[in-house]
C-alpha cells in the first residue's frame, strides 16, 4: 500500500490483539492490552529517531552515550486515544501531551472537531498521533489536518493505532502520503455503520466500561 505503512508482526502482538477482540474481555483487561500494545507500537515507531551523543560518568569511569535528539509530543484523539498515553509516556516520560477532541457523527460518519490543546506554535520537532482505531479514516484525517496546519510537516508525524481497516488506511495515505503509520493489525472489512469487522468494538466504551448491554 505504501512504504510509510508499518504493520507489526510479532507473537506477543497477536496474543494481545486476540484478547482485545474477545467480547468477554473485561475493561481492566482491555485497558491493559491497549497499554501493552501502545508500548510495542511506540518502541517500533522510534527505531529511526536521531540520537545525540552525550558524555557521562558511571560508578566506574567516564563513558560516551546517546539520547533521543528530537523533541517529541503526543496528540491523543479523545477519548479513546487516552488509553494509549500511559504506554507512550513509559517510553518518553517528559513528552508533552496535546489533546485533540474529535468525534465521528453517527449518521454522516463525518468527523466533528470540538477541542484542541495545541499551543499557538509547535514547541516539538516530532508528533505521535494516538488513535486506537482507524475505521473510515475521517477522524485521523481531521487530526492530521489540525497538526499540519499547526506547523508540523507530514514527514515529522507518526500515526500510531492498534487496529485499522484497509479502506481507512488508504483514505489517510491518499491525503497524507508523507506521514508514517504504525499499526498492530489491519482488518479487511467495514460494516455499513463504518465499524471495523471483526474489529474491537467501541474502544472508548470498552476502555471506560461504558458499553450498554446491547452494545456488548
Amino acid at each position: 500500500m505504501s512504504n510509510n505503512l508499518h504493520i507489526l508482526s510479532h507473537p506477543l502482538v497477536n496474543t494481545r490483539l486476540t484478547k482485545l477482540r474477545q467480547v468477554s474481555t473485561s475493561s481492566k483487561e482491555f485497558r491493559e492490552g491497549i497499554h501493552d500494545l501502545s508500548i510495542m507500537l511506540g518502541y517500533e515507531a522510534s527505531r529511526d529517531l536521531e540520537e545525540m551523543a552525550v558524555q557521562g560518568q558511571s560508578p566506574i569511569s567516564p563513558f560516551k552515550g546517546s539520547v533521543v535528539k528530537p523533541r517529541i509530543g503526543f496528540t491523543p484523539i479523545l477519548r479513546a486515544g487516552l488509553g494509549m498515553i500511559d504506554g507512550l509516556l513509559t517510553l518518553f516520560p517528559d513528552a508533552p501531551v496535546y489533546h485533540l477532541g474529535i468525534f465521528r457523527e453517527k449518521v454522516s460518519l463525518q468527523p466533528v472537531e470540538y477541542y484542541s490543546k495545541l499551543p499557538p506554535s509547535p514547541p516539538v520537532d516530532l508528533v505521535f498521533v494516538l488513535d486506537p482505531l482507524i475505521a473510515t479514516g475521517g477522524t485521523a484525517k481531521a487530526a492530521l489536518g489540525m497538526i499540519t496546519e499547526w506547523g508540523i510537516p507530514q514527514n515529522r508525524i507518526k500515526l500510531l493505532c492498534i487496529l485499522a481497516s484497509e479502506d481507512g488506511l488508504k483514505n489517510v495515505l491518499v491525503q497524507y502520503p508523507g506521514i508514517e503509520i504504525w499499526v498492530a493489525a489491519v482488518d479487511p472489512h467495514l460494516t455499513r455503520e463504518g465499524l471495523i469487522s471483526p474489529g474491537l468494538g467501541d474502544t472508548g466504551d470498552r476502555l471506560n466500561n461504558t458499553a450498554t448491554a446491547k452494545e456488548s
